[in-house]
């Protein structure tokens, strides 16, 4: 699906918007993806159930989570374990990819973390691809993955991951496919990859293509096994 399929939503907070993409009720029941839209300060957010992953798509703006302020700009991301409390201090055409988890593992004891991907290492995959991980257990986020991946102009082999994934597409034109059957994919596209689904992206070019991914559970996005099985060998990091 795409972002502008997603209805947008206003509840009783006026300055922001919701459009939700893929959830239980779609076929994806681990996670919920959404893009938010701040216009302006918000009411305090939190979620008793889920934790939650942030990825600043557009705009700029200030957000005070568990009482720590923090400058949100394009690249930034954020983990909020449940039932921790926010709210934007001021936001000038803010969006943010949001990704609820359903039935997290324990935080074990940690609130939040804000990550900037331009400060990460970049790191190989298979197919001369690349990421940068954002959210890991390592900063306290137990439940999944999140991160940028970076994929040349071509098309790899089919492939299936053993975690369940949501993709945003940050950058560039493809398509993806799976099946024999092919849908293109452009800025604002979604894909829900259920664990041991066959696929493979294609980046038609002229320049590398950029998609947002959480998966669960966490781990690398370099693992990859090929239709048999065998697993797709990736290289050292850079």
């Amino acid at each position: 699906m795409h972002v502008r399929d997603g209805a947008p939503e206003r509840s009783s907070d006026a300055n922001v918007e919701t459009r939700r993409l893929f959830d239980g009720t779609n076929g994806c029941g681990v996670f919920e993806q959404r893009v938010l839209r701040f216009d302006g300060a918000s009411s305090d957010r939190s979620d008793p159930q889920r934790d939650e992953v942030l990825y600043v798509l557009s705009g700029s703006g200030a957000v005070t989570i568990a009482g720590e302020r923090r400058q949100l700009a394009p690249g930034t991301a954020a983990f909020l374990a449940r039932g921790t409390a926010w709210h934007a201090d001021e936001a000038d055409e803010l969006e943010l990819l949001s990704v609820l988890v359903e039935e997290p593992l324990p935080a074990n004891g940690a609130t939040h973390a804000v990550v900037d991907l331009a400060a990460e290492q970049t790191q190989g995959a298979t197919s001369g691809r690349q990421f940068r991980l954002l959210a890991t257990p390592e900063i306290g986020c137990g439940s999944v993955t999140q991160f940028v991946g970076y994929i040349p102009v071509g098309r790899a082999p089919e492939h299936f991951h053993t975690y369940d994934e949501v993709v945003y597409v940050l950058e560039g034109e493809g398509a993806l496919h799976i099946g024999g059957e092919s849908a293109p994919l452009s800025p604002g596209s979604c894909v829900h990859l259920p664990a041991r689904l066959v696929h493979c992206l294609e980046n038609a070019g002229p320049g590398v293509m950029q998609v947002l991914g959480v998966f669960r559970p966490a781990g690398s996005p370099a693992e990859a096994y090929y239709p048999d099985g065998t697993p797709a060998a990736a290289p050292q990091e850079d």
